[in-house]
């Protein structure tokens, strides 16, 4: 796992104490790219569940995540693509 992947958990778990965390590091589909990273850590996918979700609008969950990530995403982090979920949804 690399700085980047390292980071990005730590701050979701703090932030949102997560009972599913996935963090996939997509940089490879991307070389060549704008934004793209040699050594990749610069494209992922996220899919987080957590009860601070629940009766949150979709936009609104991205927007938490988002700030919990924001230096993340000022810096070495080109795309996120995220899917933050209440308890109860899959």
């Amino acid at each position: 796992m690399g700085a980047i992947s390292q980071a990005i958990r730590t701050k979701l778990i703090a932030a949102f104490q997560p009972t599913r965390l996935e963090i996939e590091d997509d940089s490879a589909r991307h070389a060549g790219h704008a934004g793209a990273r040699q050594g990749g850590e610069s494209h992922f996918n996220v899919v987080i569940q957590s009860q601070a979700f629940a009766g949150v609008n979709r936009v609104a969950r991205q927007r938490k995540v988002y700030h919990a990530l924001a230096e993340e995403l000022a810096g070495p982090l080109h795309a996120l693509s995220v899917k933050a979920l209440a308890p109860d949804e899959n």
